[in-house]
């Protein structure tokens, strides 16, 4: 009697660990965000990532895309087009400012950052996301500000 509940138990086990080894858990797909509102990647990398519900946004500089000019008047003007850029892959991905959950700030001059700030304020004013900020020694093409982000689907 007892090598029988051995044996039943033993299948159990068996059929139990069969049931959980045949689930799977299917990964995200990985989509390649691009919008021609927001300038072409300046090097082997894409605007943006989209993999599941979150969106991996590279760094945005301030080229006017359609131009292909490095706007540069001032920092303010600089951050405002690097945030519209930025904004405009969001919006590719079908997201928006408020869908950024995670932001980095690279500043060739940390002197800029209260300028950039106020800018940064003006786009993030209804939902700030975290955030680092981090003086660099050197930008790509001169650049004084870039923004990347992480964003995510939500309620």
């Amino acid at each position: 009697m007892r090598i029988q509940w051995l044996v039943v138990i033993a299948l159990f086990a068996v059929v139990a660990f069969m049931g959980c080894a045949q689930k799977t858990t299917e990964l995200p797909e990985k989509v390649i965000i691009h919008t021609d509102a927001a300038p072409k990647a300046i090097g082997p990398y894409s605007q943006a990532v989209l993999v599941g519900e979150t969106l991996y946004c590279s760094g945005q500089i301030a080229i006017d895309p359609k131009t292909g000019e490095l706007v540069q008047e001032s920092i303010e003007a600089e951050t405002r087009q690097v945030l519209e850029n930025l904004g405009a892959v969001l919006r590719a991905a079908g997201m928006d400012y408020k869908n950024v959950v995670r932001a980095t700030v690279y500043l060739a001059d940390i002197q800029n950052y209260q300028a950039v700030n106020k800018v940064y304020n003006e786009y993030f004013a209804e939902s700030k996301p975290a955030r680092a900020a981090v003086q660099v020694a050197a930008l790509p093409k001169g650049a004084n500000v870039e923004i990347s982000c992480i964003a995510r689907m939500v309620k």
